[in-house]
């Protein structure tokens, strides 16, 4: 199998962006990281798709297996997002998807 991104897309509303973007950086990413489930991360915003309700962002980690993937899903998300809901609950809107890297380079 070609690695897989689980992307994380997130709204987070205009007045608790600087604050989220800084508790991603230094403390939700690396905790992701630290997992070892995944290679490398990208963290990103999205062009065009602010407005009055809020910034846009992806993160995009890169897992080099589904098995790594499934162990991220089943032992690490559901805690790591009840954390994140804990501190941005109503102020926040997030979606996740996965995507099978087809070619890079």
């Amino acid at each position: 199998m070609r690695a897989l991104i689980y992307n994380v897309t997130v709204k987070i509303s205009k007045e608790d962006k600087d604050g989220w973007v800084d508790w991603m950086k230094n403390i939700h990413i690396p905790e992701v990281m630290a997992t070892a489930c995944f290679r490398s991360f990208r963290f990103l915003h999205l062009e065009g798709y602010d407005d009055d309700e809020g910034v846009t962002y992806a993160i995009q980690y890169t897992c080099p297996s589904r098995e790594l993937l499934d162990i991220y899903q089943r032992d690490h998300a559901p805690e790591m997002q009840r954390r994140h809901k804990a501190l941005y609950e109503g102020k926040f809107v997030a979606f996740r998807t996965i995507l099978e890297v087809i070619d890079e380079s």
